[in-house]
């Protein structure tokens, strides 16, 4: 019999994890400290961000770092080094036990934990959030090979996924895409959730964030988010040159990236070079006041398969505006909490800048924050810990079975 209240023992596989700066890393960050101060035994294995093999207790969290190098054309990412690396985590599952894998990807960390857990007979369950558009500009893909890579990275994370005896994804949509794809089994979308209480709504310190990141006292549109390729931040800059001339409006940018410089000279050739803050990388305890700072937030990447720089938003209270594209639809609902707009008509996006920072934004932003409490991360974790008790009692079933068999 499993009991099924006991504590749970958990190794969560990640190729990328903070300080890394990405959803992904963020997710399981989150994920890993949630399990641990429900007072389950979690333990993370992934890249160090040092290079050399070390082992650190983090509160409540035991991280496993492998040795690792950085990733070319992404330098400020490192990845776990093959050698050894199997059979290291091997060793880590023998010696911990863990009721449940949860890997975090197909790559090549997520899929060494993912083989060696099945061959020893523990219940693996996978999270995708895996979208082929966020590598081709950091793997310099050229744009006509740019659908045969995707193509076959598509085909391989799938047969990677079928390995595993349960997946999840952000999203409906990320999980429709999984079966466009050719994924042939069961999968639940499970949000990747937001702090409602870290990111509130708190108008009355609206002037002390304005000038911690130096911005005038004007209408505000923000972006969080990598300053890259496939977030089609220009779009959004070349809208504000639209909105400028009926609205006194600037644009913030939280974020570092491959296409700053461009941006920044974007900015000066279409004449808004005054009005777009850069407001580089923001540590992560600064970040709601990226969104305390705002009217509104704007997001024109087309490769999302949740966005939670969306979320953290919408449950700060801004008003959406928001390309009609992958995962995004399923957080803005036009004319309630923001505005779609056609991926790529910066002149549609204009119009929809102007509709959520006239009269109805306190409406819009109120209504961000109801979208936001369905997304609330305690549910998530209510979902994954279900899932986690659910794959252990599978498990110990196949476990039982194994050793009668033995008999």
């Amino acid at each position: 019999m499993v009991q099924s209240d006991r504590p749970l023992s958990v190794l969560i596989a990640s190729d990328t994890y903070p300080p890394d700066v990405n959803g992904a890393a963020y997710f399981t960050h989150r994920l890993a400290e949630g399990m641990a101060g429900r007072g389950h035994r979690v333990h993370v294995v992934c890249p160090s961000a040092e290079g050399e093999p070390h082992v650190r207790v983090n509160g409540p969290v035991t991280e496993h770092r492998l040795r690792s190098a950085p990733i070319p054309f992404q330098t400020d990412m490192r990845a776990a080094l093959p050698l050894g690396m199997s059979g290291h985590i091997a060793r880590l599952l023998r010696r911990l036990d863990p009721d449940v894998v949860h890997v975090q990807s197909h790559f090549t960390l997520s899929r060494a934990a993912l083989r060696r857990a099945r061959s020893l007979g523990v219940p693996v369950l996978l999270t995708n959030h895996f979208m082929p558009d966020n590598l081709y500009a950091h793997a310099h893909v050229p744009r006509p090979m740019q659908r045969w890579a995707g193509a076959a990275a598509w085909g391989d994370m799938v047969r990677v996924a079928m390995e595993a005896d349960h997946v999840t994804t952000p999203t409906p949509r990320a999980a429709e895409l999984l079966r466009e794809k050719g994924f042939a089994r069961e999968i639940e979308a499970i949000s990747c959730g937001i702090d409602l209480d870290r990111f509130a709504p708190r108008p009355g310190e609206r002037d002390r964030a304005r000038a911690r990141f130096g911005l005038p006292d004007r209408d505000t549109v923000v972006f969080v988010g990598r300053l890259d390729e496939e977030k089609r931040i220009e779009d959004t800059i070349r809208a504000l040159a639209r909105v400028a001339p009926e609205r006194d409006v600037q644009l913030a940018l939280a974020g570092t990236g491959r296409c700053e410089e461009e941006l920044r000279a974007l900015a000066v050739r279409i004449g808004v070079d005054d009005r777009v803050f850069f407001l580089g990388f923001v540590p992560d305890e600064d970040l709601p006041l990226v969104y305390t700072a705002a009217d509104a937030f704007a997001i024109a990447g087309v490769a999302e398969l949740q966005s939670i720089a969306t979320l953290e938003a919408m449950s700060a209270g801004l008003p959406v505006v928001a390309a009609e594209a992958m995962a995004l639809p399923h957080l803005v609902e036009n004319g309630r909490n923001g505005f779609l707009f056609p991926p790529g008509d910066d002149a549609v996006l204009a119009e929809r800048l102007l509709a959520v920072l006239g009269a109805g934004r306190e409406a819009f932003g109120a209504a961000s924050r109801l979208v936001a409490r369905e997304h609330d991360h305690h549910r998530s974790l209510d979902r994954f810990e279900r899932v986690y008790t659910r794959l252990r009692a599978w498990g110990a079933v196949g476990a039982e079975r194994g050793r009668s068999l033995v008999a």
